[in-house]
């Protein structure tokens, strides 16, 4: 069959969501071509050519926008097969809302995906759940994979020229994005991953990443983005996967994500993963009130944040803290505490501003809805968001919510400085909440805290958005379908 795969959003990285399953289907026979609306447009003669469609969902953002794609293809070509797949995917129909896919394929969605494909991209009314016949919902599908995957189909895609790329001492370089492992052993109450993966991962063999970087460094990469939810999950494997990548290409540096309580556990790590190219590590910190950290099961504490501040940088790598200021049990004081926390960590030149105004997302599944946390908070599902909407108890946080999004869209496609964006972040905390934070400046830093880095140096992705940020008009625009035309029919970007 002729397969069009799209992707609407991987981070700013070209999308292994795309190549991957791109190469199981051309090792199965099919004909694939790919499209990456972050940088392409979907034109009418691929969808034409088209056989069959399947957009990759990963993520929040990808999932919504993906949505809109799907909609506005079934618009102008209404018979065409659909399959969204990735962690996402289960949300398309939730709640009894009118799925926009044929089929939705999440966890290890390979096998599933390519098993569709061979049978013809059948168009079965959607029900059931995993097991039932070809067609039906697929819910969750983890298998395990025998042998060695083929490499990924990086030549369907754009070059690495057209993606995020690192900054570091002064320089700017080019990045590929790489998995050595999927799923994660945790189950953070607000993550998606424990949804699909219920505590378990899986692994990508030493020499299937070897392979794949060799081609990412074939095609200029200088960086390479670790991607998998907490690289540390296997630290064994993470350790080995590393040091196999790096002996075989020892100018490359490094990016992985890891949680807080990790950092600290493994800080015997830290130091040769610094030696071996790591320059910064991505942290869920989240917030610094120990209350919601407890209730999101995070693990650790706001003085473990300070803790693995410390850990990572007394081996030379910069820490760059994922956070979630918004969430029903967060209070005014705990959005001054978290802002503080930055100031006295010396982190300010280390958040992108999309973190300033991150709100909990509580889709279907979430393992939030079973803890009995949210019995008095939620309102109605919506169906545009994927998720139960809320509202703070303290209505002003609303508020700065709002204002703080808007601030942040602004931030970042005018590249503030992230000194400036911090004093706007707390000017308008202080004007909102009627409470100001301090200001790096007033601030006492711990020596072990401190960066060696300047404020505005700090090694960074230029892609300044994050998976859990609700899409911007911006990237909603790169998913409507043009009406056709003698000429053309898009997706315009």
């Amino acid at each position: 069959m002729r397969v069009v795969l799209v992707s609407t959003y991987e981070l700013g990285h070209q999308p292994l969501h795309l190549a991957a399953p791109a190469a199981a289907l051309l090792d199965a026979g099919h004909e694939v071509r790919c499209v990456d609306l972050s940088v392409d447009v979907l034109d009418d003669t691929t969808l034409t050519w088209a056989e069959a469609l399947a957009c990759s969902v990963p993520m929040h953002t990808a999932m919504r926008m993906a949505r809109s794609v799907c909609r506005g293809v079934r618009v102008v070509h209404p018979d065409l097969p659909i399959c969204l797949y990735g962690l996402y995917a289960v949300l398309d129909g939730a709640e009894g809302t009118p799925p926009v896919a044929d089929i939705a394929v999440a966890g290890e969605y390979a096998a599933d995906l390519v098993s569709w494909i061979d049978a013809g991209a059948p168009r079965v009314p959607r029900a059931g759940t995993l097991g039932g016949p070809l067609g039906e919902r697929v819910a969750v599908a983890l298998r395990r994979r025998s042998g060695i995957p083929p490499r990924p189909a990086r030549h369907l895609l754009p070059p690495l020229e057209r993606y995020a790329r690192l900054v570091l001492h002064g320089e700017e370089r080019l990045v590929g994005y790489v998995e050595a492992s999927r799923g994660c052993a945790h189950r953070c109450r607000h993550c998606p991953v424990p949804v699909v993966y219920d505590g378990r991962t899986r692994v990508e063999a030493e020499e299937a990443v070897v392979a794949d970087v060799a081609q990412l460094v074939e095609a200029g990469a200088r960086h390479i983005t670790f991607g998998d939810p907490d690289f540390c999950n296997g630290p064994h494997h993470a350790r080995r996967v590393l040091a196999a990548v790096h002996g075989a290409f020892p100018s490359l540096t490094f990016d992985v994500t890891v949680k807080v309580e990790h950092v600290l556990a493994h800080r015997h790590l830290w130091p040769e993963f610094a030696q071996a190219g790591v320059v910064f590590v991505v942290s869920a910190f989240e917030s610094a009130s120990d209350r919601v950290l407890g209730i999101l099961d995070k693990g650790h504490t706001a003085a473990d944040e300070l803790g693995a501040v410390a850990v990572l940088r007394g081996s030379g790598i910069e820490p760059r803290p994922s956070l979630l200021p918004f969430t029903p049990w967060t209070e005014a004081k705990d959005m001054v505490d978290l802002l503080d926390l930055l100031a006295k960590a010396d982190l300010v030149g280390n958040v992108d501003p999309v973190q300033y105004a991150i709100r909990l997302l509580v889709p279907p599944g979430s393992l939030l809805l079973a803890s009995g946390a949210l019995a008095t908070s939620l309102g109605p599902y919506d169906e545009e968001r994927l998720g139960w909407s809320w509202q703070a108890p303290d209505r002003r946080l609303d508020t700065l919510a709002d204002e703080l999004q808007a601030l942040a869209d602004r931030a970042g496609s005018e590249r503030w400085a992230a000194a400036a964006t911090y004093e706007q972040v707390v000017a308008a905390t202080g004007r909102v909440l009627g409470a100001r934070p301090r200001s790096p400046g007033r601030t006492r830093t711990d020596p072990r805290l401190r960066s060696a880095y300047d404020p505005e140096g700090r090694p960074r992705l230029t892609e300044p958005w994050f998976c859990c940020a609700e899409p911007t008009d911006r990237q909603f625009a790169a998913t409507e379908v043009a009406a056709p035309t003698p000429d053309t029919r898009c997706l315009v970007p």
